[in-house]
């Protein structure tokens, strides 16, 4: 396999499309031949054509009508996004997230296998890196345990498995891609000012006050551009094999400590980052992933995931407000 483009006029759908990562995937997906269309919760007159996709109105939570949606519309594949996504709200409302990312997942299976077309249908899972247990492995490989410590990530480990149980039957080939944290800006700009990049260029720009670190700033992440992640996807619809369930870490190779992202703020805006130290929390000393297999089995590559340029690219697309 290599990093270029699915079969040509595939009619994929894209759950999540008019989000973060969604936007960036439609567009590759398009420029690669496929037919997008993006499922959208929006009412059909409010919901905007994102780069050559199709906006579809429908909720991966409704599986009768997913399921019917995806009969009517011929759906090949799906490239399945949509989910919540913030570790502290799943603390808040374990429920909540479990009913949109493992019952979410489920319809979305349920529809594939229903789809009345012949052949094996085709899913890319986005995941995260976050189902790892806690120093299992640095990096963290796709073998190592799995021993998620929040809701969300527990979410997303039981979503992978009933994908994997469904693959098995031979309904469908699988791809779960497990990403490290994606940032970065490929058109719309990252929307959570609670995450580490946007976050320490509002401090740079002074929209914020300071930024605020757990501990002395020396523990190390692992973060991908959000276009790779695109490219990825893109690739791993390419990879998917009837009967299968392919795992990939998705990364930089790279580790950052918060200070290293805090200098390039500094360099790239020509401004002095104030931060704030606290004590506790901030999670292990380091969190990367083993992104190899992709690059073997894939051969996807890392293009625009350097700290300096997710930090440019952040930067122009526009900040959220804090």
């Amino acid at each position: 396999m290599t990093d270029g483009g699915a079969p040509p006029r595939a009619r994929v759908l894209v759950t999540g499309a008019d989000g973060y990562l969604g936007t960036s995937v439609v567009r590759r997906l398009c420029e690669a031949g496929c037919e997008v269309l993006g499922l959208t919760r929006r009412p059909a007159g409010a919901a905007r054509r994102a780069d050559g996709a199709r906006p579809v109105r429908g909720d991966v939570r409704d599986a009768r009508g997913l399921a019917a949606m995806v009969r009517e519309e011929r759906i090949d594949a799906i490239c399945h996004l949509a989910a919540l996504t913030r570790t502290a709200d799943s603390r808040r409302d374990p429920l909540g997230y479990f009913a949109t990312n493992v019952q979410g997942t489920v319809n979305v299976l349920g529809a594939l296998t229903g789809r009345g077309r012949a052949g094996p249908a085709r899913l890319v899972f986005v995941s995260t890196c976050a189902v790892y247990r806690p120093g299992s492995g640095t990096p963290a490989r796709e073998d190592d345990p799995l021993g998620p410590d929040t809701p969300y990530a527990a979410s997303k480990r039981a979503a992978e498995e009933v994908i994997g149980f469904q693959a098995a039957t031979g309904s469908l080939g699988a791809v779960t891609l497990r990403c490290v944290n994606i940032a970065g800006a490929d058109g719309r700009p990252d929307p959570d000012p609670a995450r580490l990049v946007p976050r320490t260029l509002l401090a740079a720009t002074g929209r914020v006050p300071a930024l605020t670190v757990a501990g002395d700033g020396s523990a190390v992440r692992e973060f991908v551009h959000v276009d790779d992640v695109a490219r990825a996807c893109v690739a791993a619809l390419e990879g998917c094999c009837a009967g299968e369930h392919a795992v990939f870490n998705v990364g930089s190779g790279t580790g950052v400590s918060v200070r290293e992202v805090v200098a390039a703020a500094e360099e790239l805006t020509g401004r002095r980052v104030p931060v704030v130290h606290r004590e506790g929390g901030g999670g292990p000393a380091v969190l990367r992933a083993d992104s190899r297999r992709i690059r073997d089995r894939l051969g996807w590559r890392p293009r625009r995931s350097a700290i300096g340029q997710i930090l440019a690219d952040t930067l122009a697309a526009g900040l959220p407000e804090p």
